[in-house]
């Protein structure tokens, strides 16, 4: 399995935003790509403006599937004014509980 950890650093004001497109993405991807077994949101708790995404992927491929559906497209263009900054973590998971 794959696993991808990411950092969204979002601009001040646009907190509900964000998280309005980001759990409707992540929902739909658990729900409707059989690739995705996990899809997080997290919210660092000393600053509300950063949040990480757990994601994990049958494999690589899988994120590459991920990144072709309707949900992901257009969850990109809701937030491409408002994420300021983003880091991704690549991992292998070793094993799930």
């Amino acid at each position: 399995m794959f696993c991808i950890i990411v950092k969204n650093e979002v601009k001040v004001g646009c907190r509900e935003q964000y998280l309005s497109i980001m759990k409707a993405n992540a929902k739909a991807s658990v729900l409707h790509e059989p690739e995705c077994f996990a899809f997080d949101v997290l919210e660092d708790q000393k600053n509300d403006h950063h949040f990480y995404l757990y994601e994990i992927y049958a494999n690589e491929s899988g994120l590459a599937l991920h990144k072709e559906t309707h949900h992901y497209l257009e969850s990109r263009k809701g937030l491409a004014d408002i994420v300021e900054n983003v880091t991704v973590i690549r991992c292998d998971v070793i094993e799930r509980n």
